[in-house]
């Protein structure tokens, strides 16, 4: 069989068509691609602009978090955010589009300050795509050695050592359990995501580096490529995302601005705050009847879908404070509140409805809920606003 590159052809990826080949994951040496450098300086230029509407000024220090398989997707539209967030971009051989160094672009054609960019990459990350963490390395310390102001280039003032950050050899994922609702639990969340994220690129211990880059981070940045996916479907974005909000706490560094950039459509990116982006999930996926009817048509499968997001829901809520009462009151009507989905989760996954009364019993106990209707003292009632707010999604 003809073997032909894996990646997503919603990105643009014409190369990967067409399909049914004997798949190949990626060129690393080609990554980021032309395309994907363009699509990355148009993230980086919403993340700016929101980030400015927000706050009034540029973020201080950047953590961005890459995984590697979204890299694969987009052929490295997030690390070319990254580069032009610094004020850098690849340099491609013109005969073989492979990437071969880095161009620093001028303050007068950068038309911005830089950003001083920190890097937590994915173990599948460090392993696919070890030639381009050596590459941020030595573009940021190029940008270190220029001779530019300050306020305009904050890698002259800054402490060398490394920018890119990453799990230790052969260990992947952050292990960071979202079960407990303690003060405890939260300590050790951002304990382990600072364990799984202390080592350099290279597989160096790295943990004083990590803390020592982390207080000077004043925003976080995570991409979402995948349009059949959100935040609350799956458990990774809790453990990175609201993870990082935990470390920042176990270091005792300020609270940091959180966002999520939804580049899902690539012609319209959207930078949003965390808490503003799982507001928007909840009301147009979660709490959307339409998506729990379909979930019912799933039986015991649909049953857990329906629980497990109101378990990220509740990890976002207890790491990093970004889910008011208001949204599980939302949750709790569209579910539990409602007769009829009560019934289903009964009837279909008996073990679901009491994960999930366990879970709204203990969001409660620990303050993250605290409800403005009966629903919860009536135990299986149901506030009738809420329910029809649901419906009329």
């Amino acid at each position: 069989m003809v073997p032909g590159p894996s990646g997503s052809p919603f990105r643009g990826r014409s190369d990967v068509l067409p399909t049914g080949r004997a798949l190949f994951s990626t060129d690393p040496r080609a990554v980021p691609t032309r395309n994907a450098h363009a699509q990355g300086v148009k993230l980086a230029g919403e993340f700016i602009r929101r980030h400015l509407q927000d706050h009034g000024d540029y973020p201080r220090g950047l953590v961005v978090n890459l995984w590697g398989s979204a890299t694969m997707r987009t052929a490295g539209e997030e690390f070319a955010m990254a580069l032009h967030l610094a004020g850098l971009s690849p340099r491609w051989d013109d005969g073989s589009d492979r990437v071969s160094g880095f161009e620093v672009v001028p303050l007068a054609l950068l038309d911005r300050p830089r950003i001083e960019v920190t890097l937590r990459i994915s173990g599948l990350f460090r392993d696919v795509f070890p030639e381009l963490a050596v590459l941020f390395e030595s573009a940021t310390a190029a940008l270190a050695a220029r001779d530019e102001a300050a306020d305009m280039n904050p890698y002259v003032a800054a402490a060398p050592g490394p920018r890119v950050f990453a799990p230790a050899p052969a260990s992947y994922g952050l292990g960071i359990s979202t079960d407990a609702l303690s003060d405890a639990a939260r300590i050790a969340a951002g304990e382990a995501w600072l364990a799984a994220s202390s080592n350099t690129a290279a597989g160096e211990p790295a943990r004083a580096a990590l803390e020592l880059r982390l207080q000077g981070v004043d925003a976080f940045l995570h991409l979402q490529d995948m349009p059949e996916t959100d935040l609350l479907l799956a458990e990774d974005y809790a453990a990175h995302e609201a993870g990082f909000a935990a470390a920042m706490a176990r270091i005792g560094a300020p609270a940091p601005a959180l966002y999520h950039l939804d580049s899902t459509r690539p012609d319209t990116p959207h930078a949003r705050p965390l808490a503003e982006e799982i507001a928007r999930v909840t009301r147009a996926r979660a709490a959307n009847p339409r998506w729990i009817a379909s979930m019912m048509r799933h039986g015991f499968r649909g049953a857990g879908e329906i629980a497990a997001t109101l378990d990220h829901m509740a990890a976002f809520a207890h790491l990093a404070g970004v889910v008011p009462s208001h949204l599980f009151d939302l949750y709790h009507g569209a579910t539990l509140g409602t007769p009829e989905v009560r019934a289903f989760l009964e009837h279909a996954n008996p073990e679901a409805l009491a994960a999930m009364e366990s879970r709204f019993a203990a969001l409660a106990e620990a303050g993250l809920w605290q409800s403005r209707s009966n629903s919860r003292a009536m135990g299986v009632g149901h506030d009738n606003d809420m329910r029809d707010h649901a419906a009329s999604l």
